[in-house]
């Protein structure tokens, strides 16, 4: 069985460096949470990682056994503050939103079908 490696085979993700080029983003699914707060002391930063990942995992783990295998995606992240200054200028990083994501692959579903 093929391991399929999306950071390589997506090229949204193939970044060059000091190369700047407009790309076509496909719709991609996530796991996501959200939270708030300083991601180097904020409980639901770490809550949050520490969530995420083991669920990547055994979605990983369960399409293993369905025949298709995967490498987990590196953890992404949207970050954001009702006021745009404590996130520019200020750094007030414990007032900082975010959103952590682990991309999945197109085959993994939440198992509903439309008349769910």
């Amino acid at each position: 069985m093929a391991k399929v490696d999306l950071k390589k085979s997506l090229d949204c993700y193939q970044a060059e460096f000091h190369k700047f080029r407009i790309v076509d983003v496909p719709k991609l699914k996530y796991l996501m949470i959200d939270g708030q707060g300083d991601p180097n002391t904020s409980n639901d930063f770490g809550n949050a990682v520490q969530t995420l990942y083991p669920i990547a995992y055994k979605l990983k783990f369960a399409s293993k056994q369905l025949g298709k295998d995967y490498v987990v995606m590196p953890l992404e992240g949207l970050w954001w503050a009702r006021n745009m200054a404590t996130f520019t200028s200020a750094r007030d990083k414990t007032q900082w939103e975010f959103t952590l994501m682990l991309m999945q692959p197109e085959w993994v579903t939440t198992g509903r079908t439309a008349s769910s």
